[in-house]
């Protein structure tokens, strides 16, 4: 395939086939806007239903989220920018004011715990002022322009109030994020992080076994 032709193909491409591919992307796109518009009046519905009325809002995530798992609840009040580019596994929980700007896609494994104020965000801007204020496409119209990088979670995670993880970044399996951290990096699996930017603070171990601190357990202990 010579360079010409793939421009033109690249260029015949619908913006969110840019989001996808990690190019720049108009996020005025009447296809997107209208994407958005739905998401934000379903995340408006959703935050105004009582956590007790359960089929009105299991109806309204199934429009609203891409997949939701099993056992997931989300507290509410929430925003979801696309809404259909998140994923969501098996018994997860949201507390308060859940954002998740899924410009890109975010995935969301199983048995994850979310504190209150959790966002995600996927969109980047660029740095340089008078790119972020408009630039030309290949046709020489002008537009304000970004891109987007995936968000993805592993499994059994427990996030503390306050966090945010940005743009690309990947989180392993059984990882504890300490309260306010700005995750601006990937976190391997099995450890405690947190931080602005968030770091990793040592490996999680037996040795933190709840069985350990018998004035909390109080005879209470682990089912595996």
């Amino acid at each position: 395939m010579n360079s010409e032709f793939q421009g033109k193909r690249e260029y015949a491409d619908s913006e969110e086939q840019k989001i996808f591919a990690g190019r720049l992307f108009c996020p005025a796109d009447p296809e997107l806007v209208q994407m958005k518009l739905k998401s934000h009046k379903l995340s408006q519905k959703y935050s105004s239903l009582g956590e007790d009325e359960t089929e009105e809002r299991e109806t309204v995530i199934k429009e609203m989220i891409g997949s939701f798992g099993e056992g997931s609840f989300i507290q509410g009040p929430v925003f979801f920018h696309y809404g259909v580019h998140t994923s969501i596994g098996d018994n997860c929980f949201f507390n308060y004011n859940l954002t998740i700007q899924d410009d890109a896609r975010v995935s969301i494994g199983d048995n994850n715990n979310f504190g209150p104020n959790f966002t995600v965000v996927t969109p980047v801007h660029p740095l340089i002022a008078s790119e972020r204020n408009a630039m030309l496409d290949p046709d020489g119209n002008v537009k304000h322009l970004c891109y987007a990088r995936p968000v993805n979670i592993g499994n059994s995670c427990w996030f503390g109030a306050g966090v945010t993880v940005c743009p690309g970044v990947t989180i392993g399996d059984n990882v504890v994020i300490g309260a306010g951290s700005v995750v601006t990096r990937d976190i391997p699996s099995d450890v405690f992080a947190a931080g602005v930017p968030c770091r990793v603070i040592r490996r999680i171990t037996e040795d933190d076994s709840i069985m350990y601190k018998p004035e909390i357990s109080e005879g209470c202990r682990p089912t595996l």
